[in-house]
């Protein structure tokens, strides 16, 4: 539908707009050709939920399903219509329940008035463990989440539409694939490590409930998951990315979109990327915009963040402007995607760019738009990299041109940009933090006792912080502009190595052995010769106490 509105648009003279639909035409699309998928499946036995008079007038609009439950969670308030209602097996009351699942695995526990007890609602209805299908008409609705399951119609909440649950539900028996929207790689997460919790973006940026954590690692959930992608936006390693494209197809198609553009003859690019469900939007208003705004169409607006808007400004995009309807996306959806924008924002502003080079745009305004004249960057071959590496790359270009040039700037709060402070007059070098750091900003000098850390690594997940015995370590949210002191491993702490009293040879930080001896002084198993083995290398330590044992056998037997 919107290739066909670019197409009547370019039948005029303007060479933007033949640029643009040759542009369009030219590039390969934003897709995968084999997604992987995930299948449902459901026998059509649904559970209607609701007040009794609404839900058994409902029933016989599902009569051609497997089976229709009713779980009434008010009665009748008339006592003349309850006189005259029919006795239904399949009715039940319930003043309390819970859902969990998704399409042809949903669970529901209830307190059952009859049973006078918790029970798995499917079991007692319909011998099975679960209901397939959910229509909900409660106000408040029985879960919780932000965006349902397939097969949960949250009609009560506004959430779901009646008529579409009646015409949708008779056809939803079978099995169904879905696309698998994410790629997760547990080796670049930075959610736990040796039992230290840390990052937790993006369990806090799924509206769909498909992410949880087990302590030890993320699990995602496949048949939760609704791929609008706040995970792999949120996410700072790219342990979890959207594979519907994927992030490097994805700046490839804007590059190329881009570069065929100015070869079409096309000036003063501005992209306009919008979500598919928004597509009706950005055909009506697209003829109301300059023809030097093109249009990308994504899977979900929130599947691209910070370093493809960056990218695209870097690939010589004027502007880049985020189309959505901002009053009804989730507000989890909202909420990413204005941290990602306030922290892109913040970069722009600090050195002295206008911050409208990247923006939300509202289709109310699109007869009075106007671009920019000039673009920041024109950078002639793809960027090289990961996410964060392509976006320090465009950030140090931008600054280099930069009217304005801050030593450094604050960031949104879980902004995963930042450095790490030490008070290393109390740090022993235990090198804990080093130990749990899961992108290797905090690492040891090697030769000598001594922290390292890179500014540029570091994604604040804070387990450096949480895995300190002395908590000489906190965190320092922002963003450093030299990109040298950034790039480069600085000396948070070092100090002499202790040497060993016997054979010489450093082995551990002076303080911590001084720390060891003056802990473990009083201690029963320290007492006599035994304490000064804290001031030996571990080989020395081990022959002590051989030579120990050999010259008085007795003394293993002291406690």
């Amino acid at each position: 539908m919107l290739n066909s509105t670019l197409e009547a648009l370019s039948a005029t003279k303007a060479q933007n707009g033949k640029a643009r639909l040759a542009a369009i035409n030219g590039t390969v699309e934003l897709s995968n050709l084999i997604p992987p998928t995930v299948s449902y499946e459901s026998r059509g036995n649904v559970l209607l939920v609701g007040a009794e008079d609404v839900i058994t007038t409902l029933e016989t609009q599902f009569s051609s399903l497997n089976s229709v439950t009713l779980l009434a969670t008010a009665k009748t308030d008339s006592e003349e219509k309850a006189k005259n209602s029919v006795k239904r097996n399949n009715l039940y009351f319930a003043s309390k329940a819970s859902v969990k699942g998704y399409l042809g695995a949903f669970e529901v526990s209830c307190d059952v008035e009859s049973l006078l007890t918790t029970v798995n609602l499917a079991k007692v209805a319909i011998g099975r463990d679960c209901f397939d299908l959910i229509v909900d008409m409660t106000d408040k609705g029985l879960s919780e989440l932000e965006i349902s399951a397939p097969g949960y119609y949250a009609v009560g909440t506004g959430k779901a539409k009646l008529a579409n649950a009646i015409e949708d539900l008779p056809e939803m028996i079978g099995t169904f694939d879905k696309p698998k929207y994410f790629r997760l790689n547990p080796d670049l997460c930075a959610h736990s490590s040796r039992g230290v919790k840390g990052c937790e973006r993006c369990v806090d940026a799924c509206p769909a409930g498909a992410l949880s954590s087990t302590g030890d690692h993320i699990e995602i959930n496949p048949y939760l998951c609704q791929g609008v992608g706040t995970c792999a936006t949120a996410c700072p390693t790219e342990a979890i990315s959207y594979a519907l494209p994927d992030p490097a197809n994805t700046q490839q198609f804007v590059y190329r979109l881009l570069e065929n553009y100015r070869k079409a003859g096309g000036k003063n690019p501005t992209l306009l990327f919008f979500g598919n469900r928004d597509e009706d939007k950005v055909n009506a208003s697209i003829s109301d915009l300059p023809e030097s705004v093109i249009p990308v169409a994504l899977e979900e607006l929130a599947t691209v963040g910070i370093d493809t808007w960056f990218s695209a400004l870097a690939y010589g995009a004027h502007q880049v402007l985020l189309a959505t309807n901002t009053s009804y996306i989730p507000d989890t959806i909202d909420r990413v995607l204005r941290d990602e924008l306030a922290t892109a924002q913040s970069f722009l502003a600090d050195m002295g760019y206008d911050v409208e080079r990247i923006a939300l745009f509202d289709f109310a305004d699109a007869k009075t738009f106007t671009g920019f004249d000039s673009a920041l960057l024109n950078v002639a071959t793809p960027l090289e990299g990961g996410k964060r590496a392509k976006l320090f790359t465009v950030l140090d270009a931008l600054y280099e041109n930069a009217a304005v040039k801050p030593e450094r700037t604050a960031v949104t709060e879980n902004a995963p940009y930042g450095s790490v402070e030490c008070k290393s007059e109390d740090c022993t070098l235990c090198m804990g933090c080093v130990s749990v750091c899961p992108t290797r900003a905090l690492h040891a000098i090697g030769e000598r006792p001594g922290l390292l850390f890179i500014e540029q690594d570091c994604v604040q997940c804070g387990m450096c912080e949480k895995a300190c015995p002395e908590k000489v370590i906190s965190l320092n949210p922002g963003m450093t502009w030299n990109a040298q002191a950034r790039q480069e491993a600085q000396v948070l702490h070092e100090e002499e190595a202790a040497c060993c009293s016997s054979c010489g040879k450093p082995f551990a930080p002076a303080s911590m052995v001084k720390m060891l001896t003056e802990k473990l002084q009083n201690h029963s198993q320290f007492q006599g010769e035994a304490i000064r083995r804290l001031n030996m290398c571990e080989d020395c330590r081990v022959r002590d106490i051989f030579s120990t044992i050999v010259d008085d056998p007795e003394s293993q037997l002291k406690v």
